[in-house]
Parts: C-alpha cells; structure tokens; sequence
C-alpha cells in the first residue's frame, strides 16, 4: 500500500517549475506523487524522471485535467483533443514508470445538463468508441485508465460507481478501471462501502477526499466503512489525498472553494497521510491476511 498527495494541492496545473513538490510531499510523509498533469508540454520527462529518483516517489500516478476543449463526447475538435490528450498521457506514463493515468476522461469536467435517454445513450456509445482505441494503446503499454464518476453538479455522465461499470462493460477492455473518489461518492452512492463492495474488482484507484475537502477524519465520510471495504477487497494499489488550496484561484473556482479548509497544505497533507496510514493499519488487524 502507498499513501499520496496530488499535486492541484497547490498548482493547477504540473509543470517543471513544480518539481520542488516532490521533495516537499515527501517531507509531508507521501509514499506516492500524484501528477496532475494538464499540458504535457510543460513537462521535461528527464528532469522529471531525475527528481522521481532523488524524491525516492517512484512510479507515479499520472492524473488527467479535463478541462474546456476535452470531451469524448463534445464537438469533433474537443473529441480529437481529448482523444490526443489521453493518448499522451499514455506514451508518458511508462516513461515515468507510472502504470495508471486517472481522471474523468469521459467528458468535460463540468459539463451537466438534461438529456434524452437517446441522446445518453449516443453519448455512452460515442465514449465507447474513443475508449476502445485508447484502451488498445493502454493495453500494449502496461498501463491501467482509471476513469473517475463525478458528482452531479460536476458531470451529468457518470455519477456512480455502477455507470462506470456500465461503460467500462460496453469497452471491453482489461485496461480500463474504475477511480473512485470519496468527495463524490459521498454524495452520489447510497452506501460507499457497499458499492466498493460490489464494483470491487474493477476499482483501479482511489481518492481519499473528504466530504467537504477539508481535514480528513473530520468530516462526514465513513472512514471505517470505507477502508473496510477497500482491504475486504484486496485493493492494493494506491490511496492519494485529493484536496485544493483556496489560494489556488484556478482550481479554487473549479472546485468551488469558497472559504479555508484548513490551515495550510502541510496541515492537510501530514495530518490527512497519518489518519489513513493509522487507520489502515488498525483495520488490518480485522481485514488483511498475514504475510
């Protein structure tokens, strides 16, 4: 198991100017770098690679931004861009000894509005159609796309751990994974624990977020419940704490963060990584098999 911090923590976007954050979340208590990566441009893949090295945060995680412009589902040029976008977030993972590349990849963060159960349905189909390539690519790369249902005010495509499995039925791909996110499931599912529970097998990764991105533990999130479930399963991939600065205009706005959660990204990141270590290791005692 490793914990990990995202980097919209504090950037809204990873670029090179970024790299001192690894050795800070490292100094936070990280096992793993979340890179939330929207341009890949902006990113030189030795120096990263360097910095990956001496930080010790190997094999990151590569998180997609699906902002304006990207939708599987938009007009022509949005597909073609998000199409391309995905596609090298792909080629860089491996470079990056990174084997998942997250996000909502689907759709325009952001994009929610009422649709006709036919004009759903073509969407789904029209998503499917781009995944099915990318996937292939996934595949033949060693790595896992981990799409990522989103809240309601957030998306109108994919709320729920169960409409992923739907579309991940309709790809058919081995590649192709589930992000979970407990900020959103915390509003769209009836019981957390009980869809990680049944939609087990397909979770490729999870955001541990709290209910109202602040502190972790001190918010409405069944913690217990939740990290249960995750060791029930078997899940042994990486757990990273998503949060956003409301000194971070960019995503502030995106996110809605109208007001502090907390009193820093330090107090977040240290107090947030010790809750889950410690209470993943309490809850072991019930759920792990020994070694």
């Amino acid at each position: 198991m490793r914990f990990g911090l995202n980097t919209f923590l504090v950037s809204s976007g990873f670029t090179d100017a970024d790299l001192p954050l690894l050795q800070t979340f490292k100094s936070y208590g990280a096992d793993v770098i979340e890179l939330a990566i929207v341009e890949p441009a902006a990113v030189s893949v030795p120096l990263l690679i360097e910095a990956l090295a001496v930080s010790g945060l190997k094999q990151p995680v590569v998180c997609g931004a699906f902002c304006p412009g990207r939708d599987l589902r938009g007009t022509e040029a949005e597909q073609l861009a998000c199409v391309q976008y995905i596609s090298e977030l792909i080629k860089l993972a491996p470079q990056l000894g990174a084997t998942v590349v997250c996000g909502p990849m689907y759709s325009e963060t952001g994009r929610a509005g009422r649709h006709s159960p036919e004009e759903r349905e073509a969407q789904l189909a029209q998503i499917a159609s781009h995944l099915k390539p990318l996937c292939q690519q996934a595949e033949a790369a060693g790595v896992i796309l981990a799409i990522e249902p989103l809240n309601r005010f957030e998306t109108d495509c994919i709320n729920t751990l169960g409409q992923a499995v739907e579309l991940i039925d309709r790809v058919g791909s081995p590649a192709l994974k589930i992000h979970i996110d407990t900020f959103h499931m915390n509003i769209e599912e009836d019981d957390s624990a009980a869809a990680i529970l049944k939609y087990g097998q397909h979770i490729g990764h999870v955001h541990a977020s709290a209910s109202h991105r602040g502190l972790l533990g001190q918010d409405q999130v069944d913690w217990d419940g939740v990290l249960s479930a995750l060791q029930t399963i078997g899940y042994d991939g990486d757990i990273v704490i998503e949060s956003f600065s409301e000194d971070n205009e960019v995503i502030a706005r995106a996110a809605a963060i109208w007001r502090p959660l907390y009193d820093s990204p330090q107090q977040l990141s240290v107090e947030g990584l010790e809750f889950l270590k410690n209470s993943w290791k309490q809850l072991c005692s019930k759920h792990c098999q020994p070694a």
